[in-house]
């Protein structure tokens, strides 16, 4: 097989979690809430899914338990922000720590092991090859179906113009009679659980939960965020850019001898390059940060 029919296979098996990751991201910041926590919530879903799935010998609860768990961490980074105005920075980074530290001790506490845990069966058995086992993926189209619900839950119902006025201008929103405190905190919520969805599809390409599985997806993700100006189907298409550049690394890690090291920096090179040409603020919601009074 060719170098490209490997690398477009593997490329849409490891967007998931990027595009997940990225999508919440969107949802959580447009909603005026800075979210950095996306690295602790695919750690914290991906684990979750896992040690369910070893638990009840049922792939579909481990999904089931990943979605909460990055949810129930939305919900958390959402009420110190919204409600008990904690600086979400702060927060974001609590939480990438708790999640770092937490999934390393509970998987030496409850597997016996600081690296992985046992491996899992697999959501369902597919047939063909690579690329059709990929496209029917129950996660990888679960995943495509979020975006498009999001981009137009956004721009077309009452709870997408909640999100975005609540962003761009809190104070006014909230004399509009719009409840900021509650959009922030559902919208950060919801957010959190797309980007579990990434989570559990990292867990279940794996077949396992490995420690630091995430592996810096979601500061990658968050600079697709930032790179597509907030817009939900660009950060996607941006996540694809940096997923293909992880799977050429696998590819070439295959079929040459170049450094291992060397390869997996491709797509964080990539990112930094991209965010040196980008300014931050330059269409950031205006409201990002702030309080509606």
């Amino acid at each position: 097989m060719s170098i490209l029919g490997s690398v477009l296979p593997e490329t849409l098996r490891m967007s998931v979690p990027y595009a997940m990751a990225a999508a919440g991201g969107v949802l959580c910041e447009r909603s005026g809430v800075v979210n950095i926590g996306l690295e602790g919530v695919l750690l914290t879903s991906s684990f979750a899914s896992v040690a369910c799935a070893l638990a009840t010998h049922s792939p579909v609860l481990g999904v089931v338990a990943g979605l909460v768990a990055g949810g129930a961490v939305g919900l958390l980074h959402g009420t110190l922000f919204a409600r008990l105005r904690v600086n979400a920075i702060v927060s974001g980074v609590a939480i990438n720590l708790a999640a770092a530290g937490g999934t390393r001790f509970l998987l030496r506490g409850w597997f016996g092991s600081s690296s992985n845990s046992p491996d899992i069966p697999a959501l369902v058995a597919l047939p063909g090859g690579p690329f059709t086992r990929t496209l029917l993926d129950p996660l990888f189209l679960l995943s495509v179906v979020s975006v498009v619900v999001l981009t137009l839950a956004l721009s077309r119902t009452r709870f997408g113009l909640d999100v975005r006025a609540s962003g761009e201008d809190p104070v006014a929103a909230h004399a509009l009679g719009v409840d900021v405190v509650r959009t922030r905190v559902l919208a950060v919520t919801l957010g959190s659980v797309l980007c579990a969805l990434g989570g559990v599809a990292l867990s279940y390409d794996q077949h396992q939960f490995q420690s630091g599985m995430s592996g810096g997806r979601g500061f990658i993700a968050l600079a697709a965020v930032i790179l597509s100006r907030w817009r939900p189907a660009l950060a996607v298409v941006l996540c694809l850019g940096f997923a293909s550049l992880d799977a050429l690394g696998n590819v070439l890690q295959n079929s040459t001898h170049l450094p291992p090291d060397a390869l997996s920096m491709l797509p964080f090179v990539a990112t930094l390059a991209s965010l040196f040409l980008v300014k931050r603020g330059q269409l950031a919601p205006e409201g990002l940060g702030k309080h509606a009074d």
